[in-house]
């Protein structure tokens, strides 16, 4: 939290799209934690291959180290997920619609870490390029 009481908010920005999120602070404060050492963070934006309407950012063999914290299998559309990287890859999941999480291996569960406060009707636009479009750069960064 920042020392006026507001919460702490999250840019992303996928052209033309320009979304902002509040951390979960009080519910996930190790994994705040741990996408703050992220951040500024550049990487691909895919459409999620078993999760339903949902992207994803594949993060491969990097790791964070932390344990389950406020975690679902069943995210609203603009709860970002990230996945500590337990049975498949790290990842940051990107709801936009109905979605259960999961992976080759089955359904998993990560750690919401922030939700989409402004911006959410941009969704599914979202979801239409990831879809339609292929992969999107994203840009994760504090505002």
């Amino acid at each position: 939290m920042t020392t006026d009481q507001e919460p702490e908010r999250l840019r992303i920005t996928v052209e033309p799209l320009r979304l902002s999120a509040v951390l979960e602070q009080e519910r996930a404060p190790r994994t705040c934690a741990a996408i703050r050492t992220l951040l500024p963070y550049r990487a691909q934006l895919i459409q999620a291959r078993w999760s339903g309407e949902a992207a994803w950012i594949p993060m491969g063999q990097q790791r964070l180290r932390i344990d389950y914290e406020n975690h679902t299998s069943h995210p609203a559309p603009g709860e970002l997920l990230l996945y500590a990287g337990e049975l498949s890859e790290m990842e940051i999941l990107v709801p936009y619609g109905a979605t259960r999480f999961a992976s080759r291996v089955g359904q998993l569960a990560g750690n919401h870490f922030a939700t989409i406060v402004d911006g959410r009707a941009a969704l599914a636009e979202l979801g239409r390029l990831v879809l339609w479009e292929g992969a999107q750069a994203i840009l994760l960064e504090m505002a």
